[in-house]
């Protein structure tokens, strides 16, 4: 079964924090960046896909599970929100709520 989340965080330096990310998650993983569009494959069946627009980040997550799931959200909202420090904590929409 596969688990897909999406995410949102109002932010007007979406782009600037996915850049920031794939450049971070890059150094483990085989991340790549293309026309706005972040990717980062946490594991081949956990992918994390990044985009933004003048007001928010979105996150698109695919997960294996619900705990997958919960745990990849906690570890990409702590790494957005280090990235984000001037005005983290960032407030996080999750659907579907897990």
């Amino acid at each position: 079964m596969t688990i897909i989340s999406n995410g949102t965080a109002a932010t007007s330096q979406g782009d600037k924090y996915i850049r920031q990310l794939i450049k971070h998650w890059g150094h483990k993983f085989e991340t790549s960046y293309e026309e706005g569009v972040g990717t980062v494959p946490f594991a081949p069946d956990a992918i994390a896909r990044l985009t933004s627009d003048a007001a928010s980040l979105r996150i698109e997550l695919q997960t294996p599970d619900a705990e997958g799931a919960t745990a990849l959200r906690g570890v990409i909202e702590r790494h957005v929100d280090r990235f984000a420090f001037r005005e983290a904590p960032l407030s996080y929409a999750w659907e579907p709520l897990l």
